[in-house]
């Protein structure tokens, strides 16, 4: 293709966003509050999920340790989030619903952060795939003993160096 015809079909595009018809597959991610129970984080996840319409594949908030601290600041109160609810969805949308969406979740105050993506059918029902793979692998994993005795560890260095 040619660049002038890239060109056109990027300003197509633009157009068909402007004008919110066509429907696309969107993935929203997000954290929820660890401060609620596990009921309440649920109600907020289906509160999204009804106002979403037609899901295409989805996970279940589960309460997960963060990578990092998160910090917000709350009515002048700066708030530090080192766990979360993480929640996620793919939906099929036009773009007065997809704005609709990104509406909810941003005044949604028990969301810290959110993440919005623009998707296909087949990359979201692969993300429910390997979602479920992961959630498997994460309960048949054995859990590890964090405490070693002194004689375990001694013979373990004793191990090494020979």
């Amino acid at each position: 293709m040619a660049k002038k015809d890239l060109k056109v079909a990027e300003g197509a595009e633009e157009m068909l966003d402007a004008d919110h018809a066509e429907m696309r597959a969107y993935e929203l991610g997000f954290h929820i509050d660890p401060e609620l129970t596990e009921a309440d984080a649920k109600k907020i996840y289906q509160t999204l999920r009804d106002l979403a319409g037609a899901i295409i594949a989805e996970g279940l908030p589960q309460k997960i340790q963060l990578a990092y601290t998160v910090s917000r600041t709350e009515q002048s109160v700066r708030r530090d989030f080192d766990a979360s609810y993480f929640g996620w969805f793919a939906y099929d949308a036009d773009g007065a619903k997809h704005e609709a969406m990104l509406a909810a979740a941003k005044t949604e105050g028990r969301i810290f952060r959110f993440i919005d993506l623009r998707t296909t059918k087949e990359e979201a029902q692969h993300s429910a795939e390997m979602h479920e793979i992961m959630l498997k692998t994460a309960q048949t994993a054995p859990v590890a003993d964090d405490e070693v005795s002194d004689s375990e560890l001694d013979a373990a260095l004793k191990e090494a160096t020979t």
